[in-house]
């Protein structure tokens, strides 16, 4: 039986979402906890999270035995041995065909960020910048819609040819005290959200502008290659 599954995990606590020689992936914890009840299988995640990026609606799908026909068991189980940094939220049964990877259609992430200095226990979890300019960010934002090729957006030496993203929708905006990134697209390069994130904290700081990103977008200067610290960065949701 193909499942469905869609979780939340804190990033901090493992070397990315993918599984990892030291075993200290979210991957990795989620087959032990499989293989603690006795089911052997392999996960298709939606989509790569690095080293403490956090996730409300990581996806994946992989194949259980049917005598799992109650999900609902399966979900309580599962998440009794699970580490309290992963929750799986829920589990519904799927078409054979499904891949969570290749039928995602888009995929959001949030980044949020702070002008007050976090606490220690908050720290993990937002980024810290000392002022912000909402207007100057709205208009910026609004930038990275659409179609575009984002080979001065992305990590080097990660393994993709094709730098072609489209963003179909980008939004700005402040609740109670956190500053809120939002980013939809149909997926999304290595650090790309982290660089996109950064470059519209200079311009909020004055120290790049809206030509300066326009530069960038369209390769002509490579003005900005510092991504924005990750404890901010959520995978929010993957749409099908």
């Amino acid at each position: 039986m193909n499942a469905k599954f869609v979780i939340s995990y804190d990033g901090t606590k493992f070397q990315g979402s993918q599984t990892q020689p030291n075993g200290l992936s979210v991957e990795d914890a989620l087959l032990k906890a499989f293989k603690q009840i006795n089911i052997e299988t392999k996960i298709v995640l939606s989509g790569r999270t690095d080293k403490d990026v956090h996730a409300t609606g990581q996806v994946f799908n992989c194949i259980i035995p049917s005598f799992w026909f109650d999900l609902k068991k399966l979900k309580k189980v599962l998440n009794h041995q699970l580490p309290s940094s992963i929750s799986i939220k829920s589990i519904h049964q799927i078409s054979e065909e499904f891949h969570s990877r290749f039928h995602a259609k888009k995929r959001v992430y949030r980044y949020l960020v702070t002008t007050k200095k976090p606490t220690v226990f908050s720290a993990d979890y937002i980024s810290y910048h000392k002022n912000i300019d909402e207007e100057k960010i709205k208009e910026a934002i609004k930038l990275f819609e659409g179609l575009h090729d984002f080979e001065y957006f992305h990590k080097k030496g990660s393994d993709k040819d094709n730098t072609v993203r489209e963003v179909f929708s980008t939004k700005f905006y402040k609740y109670k005290d956190i500053y809120v990134f939002n980013f939809c697209a149909n997926s999304y390069l290595r650090s790309q959200i982290r660089l996109m994130v950064g470059i519209l904290l200079k311009i909020s700081d004055g120290k790049l502008t809206l030509e300066d990103l326009k530069k960038q977008l369209k390769k002509e200067q490579h003005k900005f290659k510092t991504p924005a610290s990750p404890y901010g960065l959520y995978l929010a949701k993957v749409y099908y």
